[in-house]
């Protein structure tokens, strides 16, 4: 069994090329462990065990048949994250660097503006259950195809929308796309076929993912001063849908595995998904990582103004809430040991405390800048972890049977309490006096998440 060397990537090219070398040899560990009979999906031999001892890699007694060749498994994680960062960058970093100018050329409210991407989070979260089960039937490739397809149509819409009413429908057709692009369906394609080292692969996908923002706003904010923001959108729809159609076209080809349950609260390929979304833990997990994605998400949105209440210039805020991307970055480094050192209860517990604890020291803190800037890199910390705790909170819990629904059934809650968050904090620093006591309700809304989280491990039945 091949033991890796953890590496620290400097460039996006470099996180791809090692994250997709461990993806990779997971052909070689897993085919070591797994013995495939005939093909009709049983499994021989011995559980899927972790590479270099890491237990919690991997779904104990879940195993998949039929995976990706080593080859294959590097094709895909490559693919995806290219594709992630441009539909990332063009569906969704973009509007907050044209949202200014499209209110100022349209005449329309800035709250008409954000409310229209708002009704994209909410489409994409009830779109996502259907797009679920058809990731579950047949996998990643015609889904994120026929994403991107619609994708470009979408953003079109939007660019030429002369009336509210179109760049509402605009916006709609994206929040479809959405759903079928970005993080849920990548996620589904990376936990069946990367196997026992899923949380590898999961983790550098959102390494390169998180580049998305870096790449597209500065190129978004060079494109809208010579082309306005009508033409800029259209050039960012052509440059998406050349790179992201072919790419999942061709680049996710390949047999879409079928899981093979095994873990004591696991459900087998035959049960239906329903009893689980219905289960007490479930239905916890939901409230939890709904409540959290709220708080930490309006913590976001409104740190800016938070800090240039303390006395920050509007460039230093704005470089606090860059340098939150950098702690992305780095929560999502340590989730592998987080995963190998603590159980599913304690780690979805302590990633929602963290987001509390986060929000809560912006909240206390005064200053001096200093602080408030490492108390921002610390939520952008907690936010990063918290993305790669949501795409392993299904198979950690209930195994890959059913993923792709169970995740779209999970997500939904959660996006629409994000669709919600630009309004949550302006609304309580209104009504509370200011943004510091509005981070503190944030912070608590938080904790609350936290102690939700400790029921949310499914009970195990007896064997």
């Amino acid at each position: 069994m091949t033991r890796h060397r953890s590496a620290i990537p400097n460039d996006a090219g470099g996180v791809v090329g090692a994250a997709g070398g461990l993806v990779a040899d997971t052909a070689e560990d897993t085919s070591a462990d797994v013995a495939v009979v005939g093909g009709a999906g049983q499994v021989g031999g011995p559980a899927v065990t972790t590479v270099a001892g890491t237990a919690a890699n991997t779904v104990a007694g879940t195993a998949v048949a039929g995976a990706l060749s080593r080859r294959g498994l590097r094709r895909v994680l490559t693919v995806l994250c290219v594709t992630e960062v441009a539909s990332w960058g063009v569906l969704y970093y973009a509007f907050p660097v044209l949202a200014p100018t499209i209110g100022t050329d349209t005449g329309w409210s800035a709250g008409a503006v954000t409310g229209a991407f708002s009704i994209s989070q909410a489409i994409a979260a009830l779109v996502g259950v259907p797009v679920g089960r058809l990731l579950d039937r047949w996998g990643p490739r015609p889904v994120m195809t026929a994403g991107s397809v619609l994708a470009g149509p979408a953003v079109v819409v939007i660019a030429t929308a002369r009336s509210l009413p179109w760049f509402l429908v605009g916006w709609g057709l994206a929040g479809a796309a959405m759903s079928a692009v970005l993080y849920q369906p990548a996620f589904a394609a990376l936990t069946r076929w990367a196997g026992p080292r899923r949380v590898t692969a999961l983790t550098g996908l959102t390494l390169v993912a998180g580049l998305a923002s870096t790449v597209s706003a500065p190129l978004t904010a060079g494109l809208v001063g010579g082309l306005g923001w009508r033409h800029t959108y259209l050039v960012l729809a052509a440059g998406m849908v050349v790179i992201t159609v072919p790419a999942h076209a061709v680049g996710l080809a390949g047999r879409w595995p079928h899981p093979v349950g095994g873990r004591q609260h696991a459900p087998s390929p035959a049960d239906p998904p329903g009893p689980v979304a219905r289960s007490r833990a479930f239905v916890l997990l939901a409230a939890a990582v709904s409540l959290a994605a709220m708080a930490v998400y309006a913590a976001v949105i409104d740190l800016v103004p938070l800090l240039t209440g303390r006395g920050m210039s509007t460039t230093a805020a704005a470089w606090a809430l860059g340098l939150g991307g950098i702690g992305q970055v780095c929560g999502r480094m340590g989730y592998g040991r987080l995963v190998a050192r603590t159980s599913v209860r304690v780690r979805t517990t302590a990633v929602l405390a963290g987001c509390a604890v986060s929000i809560a020291l912006l909240a206390a803190l005064p200053g001096p800048a200093g602080a408030l800037i490492a108390a921002a890199m610390l939520v952008g910390a907690t936010r990063g972890v918290f993305t790669l705790l949501m795409a392993t909170a299904v198979t950690d819990r209930w195994g890959t049977v059913h993923y792709g629904r169970l995740s779209g059934v999970l997500s939904a809650p959660r996006l629409l309490a994000t669709s919600a968050a630009p309004w949550i904090g302006t609304v309580l620093a209104g009504a509370l006096g200011g943004y510091p006591a509005a981070f503190a309700v944030l912070a608590g809304i938080g904790g609350l998440a936290a102690v939700l989280a400790l029921h949310t491990a499914p009970p195990t039945r007896p064997a």
